[in-house]
């Protein structure tokens, strides 16, 4: 299962003691329906240690926690892998330092997290906005453009729960993740070995160079689930694609474009029937400065993958 990711700002609420206090018993019911799913993959990962909590302003968990009918719930949580602060659970060496999330104009560190991360936002349903099944949020990344860096934004969802109710809604999800873990599919990829050794069967619709095989055995390890999305990305997008009806590129599913004129020589390698071409289509991953370097194949209705790592040239 995914990590559930606490948002923190429902946990900044002005609610009086017995609403805050019945929407915490309501939230860990939520997880631990989640828990019985798939209990070893279940960890709620949080801005701060979960017996430190503030529920809401001036409200510990203590005074949740204290009350004798919640003694149950209390010790079930407790029982629950946890961990905490956000950057606990990403890649080594990783921050995201160049990307944010907001909710409804606020930032939210959790739930952007929980995108990051392919993971489950949950919340105390102390507002109607949290009281709902999924969230959409607005990312905001650095990108580099024609004048320079710039910002990039781009509306995500989120699966979401701060009831069991919501939960249900998800257990198709949870079951699906759970089983994809244990038969070690592409959700279970964890070095860029496992892309390519399995990339006939992850990835059909794309095609790779011979000379790319180096660069994905030695992806370091925060790129390797970034890179991953892409190919994701890039797969659906050509799986569809029609040369005939979009005869310049398919339709992307991120942010795909060429390279600007200058830099096109650095994009220049030796295609499979051993003629130097220009492989000038790409796209980004976090962190930066990583790059997926590629060319269009109209007339076999494919991309053809020769780089991937480093920004050339920097």
């Amino acid at each position: 299962m995914p990590q559930l990711f606490l948002n923190e700002k429902s946990c900044d609420s002005d609610g009086g003691t017995e609403d805050v206090n019945r929407a915490m018993s309501e939230l860990v019911k939520a997880v631990l329906t989640v828990a019985r799913e798939d209990r070893p993959g279940t960890v709620l990962v949080a801005r701060e240690p979960v017996n430190g909590l503030q529920l809401a302003k001036g409200h510990p968990i203590g005074k949740w926690s204290g009350l004798a009918r919640n003694k149950e719930l209390w010790q079930r949580l407790l029982l629950m892998q946890t961990k905490w602060p956000h950057e606990a659970v990403y890649p080594e060496g990783e921050g995201y330092y160049e990307v944010e999330y907001r909710h409804e104009g606020v930032p939210v560190e959790g739930l952007g997290a929980a995108h990051l991360m392919e993971g489950m936002g949950v919340s105390l349903p102390v507002a109607p906005h949290w009281d709902r099944p999924r969230l959409t949020l607005v990312r905001e990344e650095l990108v580099d453009g024609d004048d320079g860096p710039g910002s990039a934004f781009t509306e995500v969802k989120i699966p979401h729960a701060s009831t069991r109710e919501h939960v249900d809604e998800h257990l198709p999800w949870i079951r699906e993740c759970a089983e994809a873990t244990r038969r070690g599919d592409l959700s279970a990829v964890r070095t860029g070995a496992d892309l390519w050794d399995g990339r006939a069967a992850l990835f059909p619709h794309l095609q790779f160079l011979p000379q790319a095989e180096a660069d994905f055995r030695g992806l370091p390890e925060g790129w390797v689930r970034p890179v991953r999305e892409r190919l994701e990305e890039l797969e659906l997008a050509v799986s569809g694609w029609d040369p005939e009806t979009r005869p310049i590129a398919p339709l992307w599913r991120s942010d795909v474009r060429t390279e600007f004129e200058m830099r096109r020589k650095l994009c220049k390698f030796i295609d499979l029937d051993g003629v130097e071409r220009i492989f000038d289509w790409h796209c980004e991953f976090l962190p930066k400065p990583g790059r997926m370097h590629f060319r269009l194949v109209h007339e076999e209705r494919t991309l053809r993958i020769a780089y991937v790592g480093r920004k050339r040239g920097v």
